[in-house]
């Protein structure tokens, strides 16, 4: 009986499977296929690199999107510069005593930290060394002022000589000038003069009006730099606070270099002016040419204008010294003047300044015509210790930051503190 169970059972299965085999082969249909008929190839994937946001994107070469996105930052980069110089040009009866005042401050600082270190007051130390450095610049002011006018007599009796002596070899010379010929050139001269006089003497009056904002620029230069060398480090916590506070340390650590890159500046253009104007001054004395100390205070002063203001004062001296003793003396000043350059701009400059602030020639001499361009002989002094220090501070900022651990807070200044 069982075994008649079995049989049913498995004649049972066979034919489910039979069934289900014959249903499957119905389910298959064969498709029809014309063979004139391709179907077309599948379309590539859209290729959109990570710097487009559609495949229209894409189409463009990529060195016309990277020149796109130059070219667009420029431009705002350019409109954001032109708008500062805009605004700095309205108030540069404000930014130009400042611009002083930084500098000055970074000149007079060592001399504070000095004094501090003696245990002075803050404020007492900041107002000896203010009140010393304000009487060395008149008394040097007073003292050129002085000799100078005491030798325009005779410089002016001279002057005139070498205009007669300059008609003589025009006549005499090898351009063998006749007498109307020297006339007409002297009526020019003096037509001229007479022409510029009424602009001569508007420019008189416009000095005049301002004298008000001259003296409240020297006030302001006095007041900005009592309190950047008393409360400067303050004054630049305050700001970095201003920030948010993962941009606080390299803000900071950018702020301390560019100070220390315009402390180092100021102090070797003042040490090389010095000693341009001591070598410049000591051959002036040797060749007997008159107002010595004034021309070396004019080098001195004209130092802190790297390559033109030197190239500038020493001409004046050449020039006095040919109105004076003559053609060979002043080819002696001359030689004397490029060789004190020469010294300067190949030794003294990187020995003292050393790599901290070394900037190639060309960008002192682009930078030196812009800033006379945009702001005169103040553009032109503040030119390259701007470039200085945004130098330094762009290096400082665009470097590797370090990790700042998760249980400390920057504060301004560089320094952090526990939480």
């Amino acid at each position: 009986m069982q075994r008649v169970r079995d049989n049913l059972r498995r004649a049972y299965d066979s034919g489910r499977e039979s069934v289900r085999q014959a249903r499957a082969e119905e389910a298959v249909v064969e498709p029809d296929i014309d063979d004139d008929f391709e179907p077309p190839p599948p379309e590539p994937p859209a290729v959109v690199h990570d710097s487009t946001n559609s495949r229209d994107d894409a189409e463009v070469p990529h060195s016309l999107r990277i020149a796109a996105a130059w070219s667009w930052r420029l431009i705002v980069v350019g409109l954001v510069g032109w708008a500062l110089l805009h605004f700095f040009g309205m108030v540069s009866i404000v930014v130009v005593p400042l611009s002083i005042a930084l500098l000055l401050s970074a000149l007079l600082a060592p001399a504070v930290g000095w004094l501090l270190r003696l245990r002075l007051p803050r404020s007492l130390a900041t107002f000896l060394v203010l009140i010393c450095g304000l009487a060395a610049v008149v008394g040097t002011l007073t003292l050129v002022i002085s000799q100078f006018i005491d030798g325009v007599p005779e410089l002016t009796q001279k002057t005139s000589d070498g205009v007669r002596q300059i008609q003589d070899w025009a006549r005499t010379g090898p351009l063998h000038l006749s007498d109307a010929q020297v006339n007409n050139a002297i009526d020019n001269a003096q037509d001229w003069v007479n022409t510029h006089t009424s602009q001569l003497t508007s420019t008189g009056i416009a000095t005049a009006a301002t004298l008000f904002e001259l003296v409240t620029g020297m006030l302001l230069v006095l007041f900005s730099t009592f309190f950047f060398l008393r409360d400067g480090r303050k004054i630049w916590r305050f700001i970095v606070r201003l920030f948010p506070v993962q941009a606080r340390w390299s803000l900071a650590d950018a702020g301390d270099a560019s100070w220390a890159t315009l402390t180092a500046y100021v102090r070797a253009t003042v040490l090389v002016a010095f000693i341009d104007a001591v070598g410049i001054g000591t051959a002036l004395v040797i060749l007997n040419i008159p107002f010595p100390f004034p021309l070396a205070a004019l080098v001195f002063l004209g130092a802190f204008i790297p390559i033109v203001g030197a190239s500038v004062s020493g001409a004046v001296a050449v020039l006095v010294a040919l109105v004076d003793q003559g053609w060979v003396i002043a080819l002696i000043v001359l030689g004397a003047v490029i060789l004190v350059q020469q010294v300067e701009g190949h030794v003294l400059q990187p020995l003292i300044m050393g790599r901290a602030v070394a900037i190639h020639p060309l960008v002192v001499i682009i930078g030196i015509a812009c800033g006379a361009t945009v702001a005169g002989i103040i553009g032109a002094l503040v030119a390259v210790p701007l470039i200085a220090v945004l130098n330094t501070g762009v290096r400082r900022l665009t470097r590797r930051r370090p990790e700042v651990p998760s249980t400390a807070v920057v504060v301004g200044g560089g320094t952090t503190a526990e939480t």
